[in-house]
């Protein structure tokens, strides 16, 4: 299982108020550098802008004004005079309003992959929801926490794409009944089963594989800017893929360990706190937060029930000897 998380909630919340900012057209020229540079430094930064920004013009201002709603962010005034009981209502309506639009909008940049990803799905697991689905040739799937997949099955074969997560697929072999290849997209690459059960998830800016029983043969869509474009992977394998790097073994993943939650189970052997923490806020509810980088540093080894990781936060707090607070929808450790 990948441990690196990506802080999509941090990105999503932080093109909110980069896209109310620059509605208000009150952005300094360097502060007009700082959101190109924020923008230009990673993909997922111009999506979430674009999708906040859409937001926000979509929702419009709920309040009225007594004049045009569109000025009133720019409207600076030279002199300080008594402000009319009725003005100081109308004023203090478009505050209000405006931030009800503001936490519309978060809260709609925030939720808006995850119900595009229902609409697009045809099986998703929520969070801390380990599912398992069979599929109509008979072929079993397991979802981890917050994944998705649908199902492109066509007379030539039977594509599975995986949209978000990680799954295990315990592929229904080729017979005289069913002679359609297994497949399994992701990421700009195919998994093409050529035994049974393999793991596919997220990696960076790409994918891995592990192959849990048999082989697979995983081929990128496109030549990759170095590297290998196909590999077969065999029995107890892992190897990881992008465009810029191509595909390459990554012999420290064991697929039995990281697909583990499949077992109802996370394990870790000397991971950085950091990243513990992160695997335990996909299955959690709530969110739990390191306050100390130091901290957050330090190794971690420890096996994890997914139905009791409250009990695993009080002892591993315990282990490490660290304090512990735990307030509504937050658990703080420093």
């Amino acid at each position: 299982m990948t441990s690196q998380i990506p802080p999509e909630q941090a990105i999503r919340e932080q093109a909110a108020e980069w896209a109310v900012l620059l509605d208000a057209g009150c952005l300094s020229p360097e502060q007009m550098q700082a959101l190109a540079e924020w923008r230009d430094s990673d993909p997922r930064h111009a999506r979430a802008l674009e999708f906040a920004r859409s937001t926000w013009a979509d929702l419009g201002r709920l309040g009225s004004l007594d004049g045009p709603a569109s000025s009133a962010p720019r409207a600076a005034a030279a002199v300080v005079r008594p402000v009319s009981g009725r003005r100081r209502r109308s004023r203090l309506r478009w505050v209000a309003n405006s931030a009800a639009v503001l936490l519309l909008a978060v809260f709609a940049v925030d939720r808006g992959p995850e119900l595009v990803l229902h609409m697009s799905a045809d099986y998703v697991a929520g969070v801390g929801e380990v599912r398992k689905v069979t599929l109509p040739d008979g072929s079993k799937v397991d979802l981890d926490s917050g994944s998705a997949i649908s199902l492109a099955y066509s007379d030539s074969e039977r594509r599975v794409k995986l949209l978000a997560g990680d799954a295990v697929f315990d592929a229904a072999p080729i017979s005289e009944r069913e002679k359609r290849p297994f497949v399994v997209e992701y990421a700009g690459a195919s998994t093409r089963a050529l035994g049974t059960r393999f793991v596919v998830g997220g990696e960076g800016q790409g994918g891995w594989v592990g192959m849990l029983e048999h082989s697979t043969r995983v081929s990128l869509g496109e030549r990759p800017l170095k590297g290998i474009a196909e590999q077969v992977l065999t029995e107890g394998q892992s190897l990881r893929y992008d465009h810029a790097q191509g595909i390459r073994p990554w012999p420290e993943q064991d697929p039995l360990r990281a697909s583990a939650w499949q077992r109802g189970l996370l394990l870790f052997e000397r991971e950085p706190l950091a990243d513990v923490v992160a695997q335990i806020n996909r299955y959690r509810g709530g969110h739990v937060l390191i306050g100390d980088s130091s901290l957050a540093r330090r190794e971690v080894s420890g096996m994890f029930r997914l139905d009791n990781l409250d009990q695993s936060l009080v002892m591993l707090t315990d282990e490490l000897k660290v304090k512990r607070v735990d307030l509504p929808g937050l658990t703080l450790i420093y």
